[in-house]
């Protein structure tokens, strides 16, 4: 974008390939985009960041913005389950990358694929509330406890906004320069840790927790689809259940745009059966 703001999505072979006649994470994400309010042009400063081959060759076939991201000796083709070691692994990895974007001066959205955009979120992540300074990194949240400025807030790293600036880089580096003390810690629980405590506040920077009635998920959903911006299947531990309810959610979606206006007030989305189900004991091994 002109202010030097890219949308940064990462990807591998399991998010881009699905079953026959059946939609995979990369074509949910990207219908988000088409179907949203206000969100096709965004697709233009979107980068897609593949970890592999495969990924990197269906980026290209869709015509986007692709970088392929190599790391060598490790493997990221197939489905990282949450909190398995390859899945801890490959977001440090991320937050390595995204570091070397903050350096050369790009701000930047990070967005996983799981999360759909239904409206244009600039509106409200560029609107400033202290006129005299803006916000550092503006963090999504699993559950929202009202208070934009609480460290409370327990963050989610599958969407957030950064500026780029000398804060925000050594910020960075602070939070990756623990990956190998973090006792095997995924980089979003370091960087709660350094949350909690007053780290961010410390270095000088203005952190913003974002309200779920417009940044959302499966964790803390929003109930007003007026506002609602973004929806994050969080708390789903499959893509095949991620899968599932998001394209339940952008059929919801597709309902209320047609829906009169004297019906819309009573919106509600469907229940998330398969993420709720995808924490049992035997989910991951069904077909």
């Amino acid at each position: 974008m002109a202010d030097k703001t890219v949308i940064i999505a990462v990807v591998n072979k399991a998010y881009v390939e699905g079953k026959v006649l059946a939609p995979n994470m990369l074509d949910l994400f990207l219908e988000g985009f088409w179907e949203g309010e206000g969100t096709r042009e965004l697709l233009n400063h979107l980068v897609l960041v593949a970890v592999d081959q495969t990924a990197y060759e269906r980026c290209l076939f869709r015509g986007l913005h692709c970088y392929k991201l190599e790391t060598d000796g490790v493997n990221f083709m197939g489905e990282e389950v949450y909190m398995s070691s390859d899945f801890v692994k490959m977001m440090w990895r991320r937050t390595l990358f995204l570091t070397e974007v903050l350096e050369r001066g790009y701000n930047f959205i990070f967005t996983d694929t799981d999360v759909i955009w239904l409206r244009n979120p600039f509106p409200v992540l560029t609107t400033i509330t202290n006129k005299t300074q803006g916000f550092d990194i503006q963090l999504s949240v699993d559950y929202y406890n009202g208070n934009p400025s609480s460290i409370r807030n327990p963050i989610n790293t599958g969407f957030y906004f950064v500026k780029s600036n000398t804060k925000t880089v050594s910020l960075f580096n602070k939070w990756y320069g623990l990956k190998d003390n973090s006792g095997g810690a995924k980089e979003q629980d370091v960087l709660q840790n350094l949350t909690t405590h007053g780290v961010l506040q410390e270095m000088g920077l203005k952190p913003r927790f974002l309200d779920t009635k417009y940044f959302s998920g499966f964790c803390q959903g929003s109930s007003d689809i007026q506002s609602v911006i973004t929806v994050h299947a969080n708390c789903c531990r499959y893509i095949k259940a991620k899968v599932t309810d998001l394209s339940q959610l952008l059929r919801d979606w597709g309902t209320f745009k047609v829906a009169p206006a004297n019906e819309t007030s009573s919106f509600r989305w469907s229940p998330h059966v398969e993420c709720y189900n995808s924490w049992n004991a035997t989910y991951g091994n069904n077909p």
